[in-house]
């Protein structure tokens, strides 16, 4: 049946352009206006190696595992090694954890590290052309051989004496290989003295040879490690085995019998290694520290793995005489007393570490079968930082850099603020860019040179900063966890690696967890924020109401005549890679 209305309707126009409207410059009623703008990632800043984490992450989650590796040797030439030692600070400052877990960014350092050593993959960066320097570099640790290799990088000859029949240092005779394989840390080393640095070891730097040196080469690099043991001065002390020869000892495949109870004094990571390695040589370790187990300078993960083996721990128990009590009691052995002091956390703060001060005169006398001390270490005397001129001394954030002719630098454990595997291979780092800058520029430069290669607010420095690339180009400013976009991000569980179980791991040296497979290591890398750097994401175009975000070659700008500065697109960029600043014109 007709709709009698329907006669009465009227039609229906519905207008529409036949132009186009790129006449009305929008762009003109801008008071603000957006830019890219890359950050600096919280992770990178707290790396002491200062490495470009959030791209790593975002290269190795498209599976562009050539280019992360390649990115992370731009800062470290020990990627397999760090991903196995490394105490990973970024991990602690990582922005995801505020929304489930922090990016697990060790391991993937070592997913990278391990599959680039299987394919002997090489660093792609060449060296600069050889600009008739030479440096000689006293110790073959992780400083000096770093030192080596950026030198090299930059265009010097490098020869590095070693005292040892092998290279490596405190990588080779102070870390258990449950921590770190040899096989690794050779191929390491390898990859480095094939790229140009000439080791030569079995040749200790003694004054005479020093001075030889001087007069040979155009400077001198000193990274000799903290490998002299510090005497424990109580009465009986000497009767202590050292715990860094002990260690030392097991890496040269001395693996005695050990029953019985065996007291480590000590509170740090010599003194935990050599309670694990005790456990699997048979003996009952007992960690003697005379603070709380808080205030333990050893990594936490170590210690939670030692208790988990059956390490025990006496804290508050300063030890204060050792005494042979008895002979040839256990396995031809004498049996010893260790008596030790009760302590108590004083009021007084030590700067977060608790002060302790003796609980009276209580003191407890202890029966052990083998007493170690690792109370801490030093340098040999020889390198002890010399007390120099202050106004031809540069005390930089992890060396100390000595104007004289040849110039000298002391770095690794002697000057870094933190005595680790990363902080040591900073110093090395940081030594060829002050070395360069001085041959280049004057001591004068030095300062502003490196300040200009920092990390955010530092200390951490960037090689490919140094280097001019485009990672110069990033704002030092961190994003924090509440200039991320987190709605873009689903929740999605952290990688766990497979640890081998306390009482298997009592039984071996073999390395005690696996590694991440290429799957897992590439859902764990799409996990990361990537803080601060553009991801191509374009959300920044599909939210612009002015398609005035316009992509060239990759690469993302704004067209400003069409941009009338709503701010959208910053506002939603997921990782903070936009900004927005008033327009002055």
């Amino acid at each position: 049946m007709k709709d009698p209305e329907s006669d009465k309707r009227l039609p229906l126009f519905v207008p529409h352009s036949s132009t186009t409207t790129a006449v009305n410059k929008t762009g003109s009623w801008r008071f603000y206006h957006p830019k890219y703008e890359e950050k600096t990632a919280p992770c990178s800043a707290a790396c002491p190696l200062g490495q470009d984490i959030a791209r790593i992450e975002m290269l190795a989650a498209r599976s562009q595992l050539d280019d992360a590796w390649q990115t992370i040797m731009a800062e470290n030439p020990f990627p397999a090694v760090c991903g196995r030692v490394c105490f990973h600070p970024c991990e602690d400052v990582c922005n995801r954890a505020g929304l489930d877990d922090a990016i697990a960014i060790h391991s993937l350092e070592r997913y990278m590290g391990d599959r680039a050593l299987s394919k002997a993959s090489r660093p792609s960066a060449g060296a600069r052309p050889f600009n008739g320097k030479k440096v000689a570099i006293a110790g073959a640790g992780p400083a000096g051989l770093a030192a080596a290799h950026f030198l090299v990088r930059l265009g010097y000859s490098c020869d590095v004496f070693e005292a040892a029949a092998q290279a490596g240092g405190l990588l080779r005779w102070r870390i258990p290989a449950y921590r770190l394989p040899r096989d690794i840390l050779e191929h390491e080393i390898s990859r480095i003295s094939t790229a140009g640095v000439n080791i030569i070891c079995q040749t200790p730097v003694t004054p005479k040879r020093l001075e030889r040196l001087r007069q040979e080469y155009d400077a001198l690099f000193i990274g000799c490690g903290f490998g002299r043991s510090i005497r424990l001065f109580i009465e009986g002390g000497d009767m202590a085995a050292d715990g860094l020869q002990f260690l030392r000892r097991l890496h040269n495949d001395v693996r005695p019998s050990l029953p019985g109870t065996a007291a480590i004094i000590g509170g740090g990571n010599t003194a935990v290694d050599v309670a694990r390695c005790l456990i699997r040589l048979g003996a009952t370790p007992l960690i003697v520290y005379r603070r709380r187990i808080a205030d333990m300078p050893a990594f936490e993960p170590e210690v939670a793995m030692a208790l988990a083996e059956g390490v025990r721990i006496m804290e508050l128990a300063a030890p204060i005489r050792i005494r042979e009590i008895s002979a040839y009691r256990v396995a031809g052995r004498p049996d010893y007393e260790l008596t030790v002091q009760k302590m108590k956390v004083s009021p007084r703060d030590n700067g977060g570490r608790a002060r302790v001060v003796p609980d009276g005169s209580e003191t407890t006398a202890l029966t052990v079968q083998n007493v170690f001390a690792a109370i801490g270490a030093a340098a040999d005397a020889l390198w002890q930082t010399p007390d120099s001129d202050p106004s031809a001394t540069l005390a930089l954030s992890h060396c100390k850099f000595v104007v004289q002719d040849p110039p000298m630098v002391f770095g690794g454990d002697l000057t870094s603020p933190v005595k680790s595997v990363a902080d040591a291979i900073a110093s090395g780092k940081q030594a060829a860019m002050a070395l360069d800058t001085y041959f280049a520029q004057g001591a004068d430069a030095i300062p502003a040179r490196l300040a200009a290669c920092r990390v955010g607010p530092g200390p951490a420095l960037s090689m490919a900063v140094y280097l001019g690339e485009d990672r110069q180009n990033r704002s030092a400013h961190i994003v924090e966890r509440a200039e991320i976009v987190s709605d873009y991000f689903p929740k999605a569980a952290r990688c766990r690696l497979s640890v081998l179980a306390a009482e298997q791991r009592r039984r071996s040296f073999g390395e005690i967890a696996s590694a991440l497979d290429q799957s897992s290591a590439r859902d764990e890398a799409r996990r990361c924020f990537n803080c601060g750097i553009c991801s191509a994401c374009d959300y920044c175009r599909l939210y612009c109401p002015e398609m005035a975000v316009v992509v060239e070659d990759t690469r993302r700008s704004i067209n400003m005549e069409f941009c009338k500065g709503c701010g959208v697109c910053a506002t939603e960029c997921p990782r903070n890679a936009m900004a927005l600043e008033e327009e002055t014109r």
